[in-house]
C-alpha cells in the first residue's frame, strides 16, 4: 500500500531524512516512534504529500505519487489520504457535521450524499447527539472522534495520525487507540501513527523506530 525507497529531506544545510525505506501493507496498523527531531513528522508529511522529498520514491496503492504537482496532486490527496492531527484542526465556525463533509465538498462529491455519510459515520463514531455542536462545545475525545470522521468521509486507502493522542487523557486515548483497530477491521484502512505513547505503539501491527533520519 506504502512503499517508501532512499528517501532523503533536508531543511537547509540540516538533513533529517538520509534514505528512509518502508513498506506498508494494506490494513496494516504501523506506528512510528522515536525521539523528537529524528525525523517521524518530516516522514509522515512526505507520505501525505504535504511535503516533497529531495530524493527517492512514493508509492501509494501502486501510484507513484512523488512528481505528482499541483491540483493533480491535490485531487489525489483528498481522494486517497485522510488526515488526524495532535490538535484536530477543526474549523471553529461550522459544526461538527459541517467539518466532517468539508473533504468530500472540497472533492466535489455530491452535497447530499456527504452530508448523509457524514452523519452515518458520526453515528458510528457515537456523535449522533453532537453532529450540531461546535468544536468549541466538544470535549477533547469528542473533537479527536469529529476529526477521525473526517478523515474517513473520501474513503481514503491511507489514514495518517500525526500524536493523535498527545493532547488526550488516558482514557479518551485508549479509547481512540482502540477505535483506530475497530475501522481497520470495519474499513480496511492502512494506518500510520507517528506517537510517542508506547501503549499504542505496542499494540499496533507493527512499531517502527526512527533515529538521526533512518529507520532502525
Amino acid at each position: 500500500m506504502i512503499k517508501v525507497t532512499e528517501l532523503y529531506k533536508s531543511y537547509g544545510i540540516l538533513p533529517v531524512l538520509k534514505g528512509v525505506n518502508l513498506h506498508i501493507q494494506k490494513g496494516e496498523i504501523v506506528s512510528i516512534v522515536g525521539a523528537s527531531g529524528a525525523g517521524k513528522t518530516t516522514l509522515l508529511q512526505i507520505m501525505g504529500t504535504l511535503d516533497a522529498p529531495d530524493k527517492g520514491s512514493l508509492k501509494i496503492d501502486g501510484q507513484e505519487v512523488s512528481g505528482l504537482k499541483g491540483r493533480v496532486l491535490a485531487r489525489f490527496r483528498n481522494k486517497n489520504i485522510g488526515f488526524v492531527f495532535q490538535f484536530h484542526q477543526l474549523l471553529p465556525e461550522f459544526t461538527a457535521l459541517e467539518n466532517v463533509c468539508m473533504p468530500g465538498w472540497i472533492g466535489g462529491q455530491n452535497e447530499a450524499e456527504v452530508h448523509n455519510k457524514a452523519k452515518d459515520l458520526l453515528g458510528f463514531l457515537g456523535l449522533n447527539d453532537r453532529i450540531s455542536h461546535k468544536p468549541s462545545d466538544l470535549s477533547g475525545g469528542e473533537q479527536q472522534r469529529v476529526a477521525v470522521a473526517r478523515a474517513l468521509i473520501n474513503n481514503p486507502a491511507v489514514i495518517l495520525a500525526d500524536e493523535p493522542s498527545g493532547n488526550l487523557d488516558s482514557k479518551a486515548a485508549e479509547d481512540l487507540h482502540q477505535l483506530f483497530f475497530k475501522l481497520r477491521n470495519e474499513f480496511h484502512q492502512t494506518f500510520v501513527i507517528v506517537t510517542h505513547n508506547q501503549v499504542l505503539a505496542r499494540q499496533s501491527d507493527r512499531m517502527l523506530t526512527i533515529k538521526d533520519g533512518v529507520i532502525i
